[in-house]
């Protein structure tokens, strides 16, 4: 992973993830006019005052989309990066201490994939509310044994190796062995894998909010203004091309950088055998 900037394919899609993360953030602040401001008419075409024109309530579409980034990026990188850390530690943990606790963590995780992700959280969300720290939390716990079983084959491939032995022998902490010779060896896998979440997660809080279990309007959101402008589509398409358009750069964005970090086929295994 050292060399991934040589990757054209990695560049372009840290450039696009990077370009949609900012209208996400940023957006806001640069929005013309407030979210739920009633500006023009219903389904009104593009103007001057207004380049995308207006949804089906008569408000700016081009300021609803600046606004409607933020909940969608924030929920979605911090599902993904929550699940990349506790999972990887779960996972370490199984394949370095082995025995009943590795038993008893495979066999959770295997529950819990029995259960398709977009399926458990539409379950939990719809018995437990819409807040969005539970839709955040659910998809922490859909993606966690995807995670979990990663970063234990993983890790059993690299608690074999003489460094690790060596470690031992000399008596150094197990958060030291964990932290030290076994996280930097399985690293990247992990981040691949952390790219493809983002994707996935998009994809499925994009959907919640299409669905209506995300944000409550008249609050904007990407997914949920897919949802509201769809049956204007022939009148005022940019209502809903819009928010499709940023959604598709970002898994776009996310897919084409995880597949940029990830190592040739011919490339070693994930341990790089160096005594200390």
């Amino acid at each position: 992973m050292t060399g991934w900037w040589r990757s054209g394919q990695a560049r372009v899609g840290l450039a696009l993830t990077l370009v949609v993360l900012a209208v996400g953030f940023l957006g806001p602040w640069l929005a013309p006019h407030r979210e739920e401001e009633l500006l023009g008419q219903t389904y009104g075409a593009p103007e001057s005052g207004a380049p995308l024109g207006y949804d089906f309530l008569g408000r700016d579409v081009l300021s609803r989309t600046l606004h409607g980034g933020f909940s969608l990026i924030w929920m979605t990188v911090l599902a993904s990066v929550a699940a990349i850390l506790l999972g990887s530690a779960v996972g370490m943990l199984s394949g370095y201490l082995r025995g009943r606790v590795d038993q008893a963590v495979v066999w959770l995780a295997d529950v819990l994939l029995a259960f398709p992700n977009i399926v458990l959280v539409l379950l939990v969300v719809s018995m437990l509310g819409r807040s969005e720290w539970l839709i955040v939390a659910t998809v922490v716990l859909a993606f966690l044994p995807g995670v979990v079983r990663l970063a234990r084959a993983s890790t059993l491939d690299v608690v074999g190796q003489e460094y690790v032995e060596v470690a031992e022998m000399l008596g150094y902490p197990r958060r030291r062995i964990l932290c030290a010779e076994v996280l930097p060896n399985i690293l990247s896998p992990l981040l691949v894998h952390l790219g493809t979440m983002l994707t996935w997660a998009v994809g499925i809080l994009g959907a919640i909010s299409f669905l209506g279990y995300g944000v409550e309007a008249p609050a904007a959101d990407w997914g949920l203004m897919v949802n509201e402008n769809r049956n204007g589509m022939r009148i005022q398409p940019w209502a809903v091309i819009a928010p499709v358009l940023f959604i598709a750069l970002f898994a776009l964005g996310t897919n084409s950088f995880a597949e940029g970090l990830r190592p040739p086929v011919t490339r070693a295994r994930v341990g790089k055998e160096t005594l200390r």
